[in-house]
């Protein structure tokens, strides 16, 4: 029971990191880019900073609710093949059984081994189809709190993302000066949260920071210069 709970909350854990992974990719980099991009076309910073705050607000309810409707459909998901295997084990046993027993035969078990297994989880429904489920369909049941729980993670880790270039604009006078100061401080926090996030999906951590700080720059390069173009 301790190596089944220590195996659940990893589950939980790397489910949270991937949540905060999606939520801090977007945070970070497109309230960068909207803010690079405004910079270039406006001398208000207060504008700078409405327009920053609307889209956190905007985009973190977004991607929450992404978050939240990838959860539902994985649930819904699950029931549904759930209610056919129920379906399966009472109106075709026979089938449901030889089915049981071929997944045992490809794990190399004897024809008596086989037959004793099966009869024996044959007496039991839901085991049996908790069994289907896993076995012949590949499906874990999900975490009823999932949904719930991913649009949470996603939608504040798009708000801190999204903070991070935003905030110098609250304590400059001219957006010119707190694109300066974002740039600076946003680039690195792209950097760092690049090298984790690469080393977390397994990936070579200094080519994923470089990658995740490259992105976000030119992001914003491009959002800059554009609004400069059109603006002039």
């Amino acid at each position: 029971m301790k190596d089944h709970s220590h195996n659940e909350e990893h589950f939980n854990s790397s489910e949270m990191v991937t949540d905060i992974v999606i939520g801090m990719s977007d945070g970070l980099t497109v309230p960068f880019a909207l803010a690079a991009g405004l910079s270039g076309a406006v001398d208000s910073t207060h504008i700078v900073v409405i327009a920053g705050l609307a889209e956190i607000a905007a985009g973190s309810i977004a991607m929450g609710l992404g978050g939240y409707l990838a959860g539902k459909t994985e649930q819904d998901h699950y029931s549904s093949e759930q209610k056919r295997e129920e379906w399966e084990v009472d109106h075709l046993p026979e089938k449901e059984k030889e089915e049981v027993r071929v997944i045992f035969e490809q794990m190399g078990m004897t024809p008596d081994t086989q037959k004793l297994i099966v009869d024996e989880m044959a007496k039991d429904k839901a085991k049996w189809v908790d069994f289907m489920m896993r076995y012949e369909l590949g499906l874990e049941k999900p975490d009823p709190k999932r949904a719930r729980n991913s649009a949470l993670n996603i939608g504040i880790s798009y708000i801190v993302g999204g903070m991070v270039p935003l905030t110098p604009y609250f304590f400059v006078a001219k957006p010119i000066d707190g694109l300066k100061l974002s740039a600076l401080i946003t680039v690195v926090c792209l950097f760092i949260f690049g090298f984790f996030k690469a080393k977390a999906t397994g990936q070579h951590p200094w080519a994923g920071a470089f990658r995740v700080m490259l992105i976000g720059s030119v992001a914003a390069a491009a959002a800059f210069f554009i609004a400069r173009l059109f603006n002039h």
